[in-house]
């Protein structure tokens, strides 16, 4: 199959190339590099047919090919089913506990264009740039294939808030899709993860850009961009994730899961458990907007709990365990409280629905305070 991309029509926003430029200079120099990747499926590789054909990893091997002196770390990030939202409450210690150098981050076919995913998307963005390591970004936008949506309206906010480099597939792959010169069948099998095919597409966007970087005299007028001020209310920015290991809930009928968690895709681990009705954990939560993360499990049926912020029964949310999709079990996140004030607000969850041939427990894997 021979395509020709226009690649320039990828480039969704120019941004500051100061911080990439100083790595491309390192790596040149032969230093250790790590680059890591954040993102969602796609990132993590799922429907590429190893984890060296992902678009994550033939990005990586761009870097060794083109500065074979350095030694390069490769950190890939990805979860799969997970938005922006997750992923800040997570960036610690998935990614900068690792102290990249260079990061890509893609979330904007698991955020919905939706001002909220604006706000936690900066937040993220915030997380990431502001580190200790200042590490060299490029945000990527992925696209479904099948309607050319994706969430690169609100993200492409940030990306120029910040003077982020981004690329698109929504303008670059996604228009050959439509003209009929590439079968979406030949990249993706379900119209949103590629195949190997579409993984080497998207790594080509990103490394065309790269290339352009490293190529560029034009642009030595770059400096180091510093921190704007956010753009939204930035009560993402800061979140912390309590798991059973950073946190002592009160208990009745809900139990510790202590299984090990060997890698960051066995996502139903580290949480709680319960089966039968009226079974209650209860938590103090510091922050502003509150997340609850639970399994929705394709076994069926399972356990229905409800969700209440400090004893406010009207303002309660029902924790449905049933996953409606056929794909397997969900890493599902809640948000159930957003914009509140700034303080210690008590989360209590209850079983409130249980069946005798119940399939699964209900799974409680987090609860995310967020200011």
């Amino acid at each position: 199959m021979s395509i020709q991309i226009e690649y320039e029509r990828a480039v969704a926003n120019r941004g500051n190339w100061y911080r990439i430029k100083k790595v491309m200079e390192r790596a040149a120099a032969g230093e250790k590099i790590t680059l890591g990747f954040l993102g969602g499926s796609i990132t993590q590789g799922s429907l590429s047919s190893t984890p060296e054909t992902c678009y994550a990893y033939r990005v990586y091997e761009w870097w060794k090919k083109t500065f074979p002196q350095a030694e390069f770390t490769y950190v890939n990030a990805g979860i799969g089913g997970t938005t922006s939202q997750f992923g800040v409450a997570r960036a610690e210690s998935d990614l900068l506990a690792y102290q990249p150098d260079f990061v890509i981050v893609e979330f904007s076919v698991n955020d919905d264009s939706t001002e909220h995913f604006c706000e936690t998307y900066e937040g993220l963005i915030r997380k990431i740039y502001g580190s200790e390591r200042k590490p060299a970004m490029l945000l990527v936008h992925n696209v479904r294939y099948d309607d050319g949506g994706n969430a690169q309206v609100q993200h492409g906010k940030t990306a120029r808030h910040y003077h982020l480099p981004a690329v698109s597939m929504q303008s670059s792959i996604y228009p050959l899709v439509v003209s009929g010169e590439i079968p979406n069948r030949e990249i993706t099998p379900d119209d949103l993860h590629p195949n190997d095919k579409g993984h080497e597409l998207v790594a080509s966007v990103i490394t065309w850009f790269l290339e352009k970087i490293q190529g560029d005299s034009a642009g030595d007028g770059d400096t180091e961009f510093e921190m704007p001020e956010p753009f939204t209310m930035n009560q993402y920015e800061n979140s912390l994730r309590m798991q059973n290991q950073n946190s002592d809930p009160v208990c009745e009928g809900f139990t510790a899961d202590k299984e090990v968690q060997e890698h960051i895709t066995q996502c139903f681990r580290k949480g709680w458990t319960a089966s039968e009705k009226g079974a209650k954990i209860t938590f103090a939560v510091s922050g502003t907007c509150i997340g609850i993360q639970y399994r929705k499990s394709v076994h069926k049926p399972a356990p229905i709990a409800r969700v209440t912020i400090d004893g406010d029964k009207e303002h309660s949310v029902v924790l449905d365990a049933n996953f409606e999709e056929d794909w397997g079990d969900c890493l599902y996140l809640e948000t159930v409280a957003e914009h509140e004030k700034k303080r210690i607000h008590k989360v209590e969850i209850e079983i409130i629905e249980s069946h005798e041939d119940d399939a699964v427990p209900f799974y409680l894997v987090s609860v995310i305070g967020s200011c």
